[in-house]
């Protein structure tokens, strides 16, 4: 039995009032990671923000590995 089945078969025993607090749960935690994401797309965007016009102090002759 899948995560998913053991998870769907608990839930499913539940009292319905109970059903309705896992799905609010689990709403909350998906809401959780969209907002850590877009967190971390939005400080990698900042941290970059004006690199893109410094000079680089390397060249591709100076990679030791390509992988």
């Amino acid at each position: 039995m899948s995560l998913s089945e053991i998870i769907f078969a608990t839930v499913a025993s539940l009292p319905e009032s109970k059903q309705q607090e896992v799905l609010d749960f689990a709403e909350y935690l998906k809401s959780k990671i969209e907002k850590n994401r877009k967190w971390n797309n939005f400080s990698v965007a900042s941290a970059m923000r004006d690199m893109k016009d410094e000079d680089s102090n390397y060249s591709l002759t100076d990679i030791k590995e390509i992988f």
